[in-house]
């Protein structure tokens, strides 16, 4: 058993009220909203590194804690614009991997994460006409003028990817994971994993609207500054890069995720002397 698979929550560190919102949940359980979450993935001199970012302390969901890009998945993410943008990745293909025939469609939550991506650290998982990256915001102030103007609504993500005169790598991106918040919680979010490569070096930019810190860290590497009480974050973040530390590459990582099927996981929230615990059953 992994030390991370007993996760308890202290009762001083829950919002208020929300014991009691486990002791007596409500009799239907608020709807979970779509939403992706993406690992970015870069290989450094001592191997794979994952990019973490610190929310801010007034962030309204886990504020303080290190996190992946991500946010909610909005109907434009699945505009055939921007699908059209997307090179070794389709529809179809999506819907068959997240084994998801509704709405938003499958393909959004891939948009979605890739957009999150852009936004929150200004990297983009794309390519341009001679095979190589674009520039990240935090090396290219035009870069971070664009990122900026998708954040104010001023630009589409397909403006956006245009703009940079790029099409979305498809082949750089692949589903991992299957998280739905517990059903008491007042929150709730029907979350989908994925990890994307980007390139060696590549900097990611800090926007203090959300964000207070940026660390690219060995999956190994993390897990032992969690232990130290050094890098606070919430469990899938935790079991993520658990997984994730089985893999010495970045393109290791795809291949192996690309190969596994993905266990949907909605873990159940139990009292403890201590605080809330999570339970998400086998094989987890």
């Amino acid at each position: 058993m992994s030390p991370h698979d007993e996760f308890i929550i202290p009762f001083e560190d829950l919002p208020e009220g929300f014991a009691k919102t486990i002791e007596d949940p409500p009799a239907v359980p608020v709807a979970p909203r779509a939403a992706a979450t993406i690992v970015l993935l870069r290989d450094g001199e001592g191997g794979m590194e994952v990019l973490l970012m610190r929310r801010s302390r007034k962030a309204g969901f886990v504020p303080g804690a290190y996190v992946f890009p991500g946010g909610r998945v909005d109907n434009s993410d699945a505009l055939p614009g921007v699908v059209s943008l997307l090179d070794d990745l389709d529809t179809d293909t999506a819907r068959d991997r997240l084994e998801h025939d509704g709405e938003p469609p499958a393909i959004a939550y891939y948009l979605a994460a890739l957009r999150e991506a852009f936004e929150e650290t200004g990297i983009m998982v794309g390519l341009r006409a001679d095979g190589s990256a674009p520039p990240t915001a935090a090396e290219d102030p035009a870069i971070d003028k664009i990122r900026d103007a998708l954040m104010g609504d001023r630009l589409s993500f397909e403006e956006a990817i245009a703009r940079m005169e790029c099409r979305i790598a498809g082949d750089a991106i692949e589903y991992i994971a299957h998280w739905i918040t517990p059903e008491p919680e007042p929150r709730r979010y029907d979350t989908r994993f994925f990890a994307a490569k980007v390139r060696a070096g590549a900097t990611a930019i800090v926007d203090p609207r959300e964000m207070t810190d940026a660390l690219w860290l060995s999956p190994r590497e993390a897990l032992g500054r969690l232990d130290r009480g050094e890098l606070p974050m919430v469990f899938p973040t935790i079991k993520t890069i658990e997984a994730l530390s089985r893999y010495e590459s970045a393109d290791d990582a795809l291949e192996g995720y690309g190969a596994e099927p993905v266990r949907t996981i909605l873990p159940t929230l139990v009292m403890t002397p201590t605080g809330i615990g999570l339970d998400i059953g086998d094989d987890a």
